[in-house]
């Protein structure tokens, strides 16, 4: 399916980006478009292009769903499609209902009945109101390799600046979505909140993806989204035993390792490119962690946390 839906979105792919967009070998790929062929889907090879594609709009026959697919699908299209809950996709409720509609009675009633009794908090996400246009216009431009202008607050450079975009991929990451790609201003690929692009503009230059970047490779130990210059960080802190269960829990970076000390604190120790980004998550928890290393890291929330209480002193 996915392979499809690469083949039918744009004016085609070569084998060796579909690879890496299916995350399989060329030897991989070679094989699926094959059995793709003999399962009747047409698809082709331009040999002046140098690009596999669909002969013609293409879509999956109807599939015969299990309970437990068709109440996955509906699940994550109800949610992410309610109430802009994923920004620009309000269109997932409706494909939800659609294919409720397509189910058997007797499936129909057995899904309705689970989701239900199913609700699925989501992270509260920034919901780029009037940004639409330059979402949808950057989604094109990526999936067809051509270049934009765009006009863009940041607040890196702490002002509005100019350059031309060769936009790689759109990412939506916790709260928002961001588009990566290189950027000309700053001769390096860099991070753009979509929200902030104020204006963009279509350029007639096609641009190729390198074929080893990929989004992993590009944030390597970020702690979000903000990879930082510079060697990489050995950061240790112990969560007291208030929140020690509820950091370990979660899955809050690739590196982390965590380890229960016999008094019920945790300690924590990651490997990061940057400490910005961890220095706020680290303040969040307030008296219930202490950085232990790296030192700098440590100066750097004990500052905050001074001025914090500066602002909170009683006068007098």
């Amino acid at each position: 399916m996915q392979l499809i839906s690469l083949l039918q979105a744009g004016k085609g792919q070569n084998a060796d980006a579909l690879s890496e967009l299916c995350g399989v070998s060329r030897r991989t790929l070679f094989r699926d478009l094959d059995l793709l062929r003999q399962a009747g889907v047409p698809v082709l090879f331009d040999d002046d292009e140098g690009y596999y594609r669909l002969e013609h709009p293409y879509f999956l026959p109807p599939t015969a769903f299990t309970a437990e697919e068709a109440l996955s699908m509906l699940l994550v299209c109800y949610e992410l499609g309610a109430n802009g809950r994923m920004p620009f996709y309000s269109a997932a409720r409706q494909a939800a209902i659609k294919l409720e509609a397509s189910l058997p009675a007797n499936l129909r009633e057995q899904v309705r009945s689970v989701t239900a009794a199913v609700q699925i908090h989501l992270t509260p996400t920034n919901p780029l109101a009037g940004a639409e246009p330059i979402y949808r216009q950057l989604l094109h431009c990526a999936s067809h390799r051509e270049a934009v202008r765009i006009r863009y607050t940041s607040f890196a450079d702490d002002a509005e600046i100019m350059t031309k975009l060769s936009p790689y991929r759109l990412l939506f990451s916790r709260h928002s979505w961001y588009a990566i790609g290189r950027s000309s201003l700053h001769r390096e690929v860099r991070t753009f909140h979509v929200g902030r692009i104020s204006n963009l503009e279509l350029l007639a230059e096609r641009f190729e993806v390198p074929h080893q970047f990929s989004i992993d490779r590009y944030l390597g130990n970020a702690w979000h989204l903000i990879p930082e210059p510079g060697p990489h960080s050995e950061v240790l802190v112990r969560f007291e035993k208030l929140v020690a269960r509820n950091v370990a829990e979660v899955h809050w970076h690739k590196t982390q390792r965590v380890e229960f000390l016999p008094d019920g604190r945790l300690e924590f120790r990651v490997t990061v490119s940057g400490l910005g980004e961890i220095s706020w998550w680290l303040l969040g928890y307030g008296d219930q962690v202490e950085v232990l290393q790296p030192a700098r890291l440590r100066r750097m929330v004990a500052d905050r946390v001074t001025r914090l209480a500066a602002r909170y002193a009683e006068e007098g």
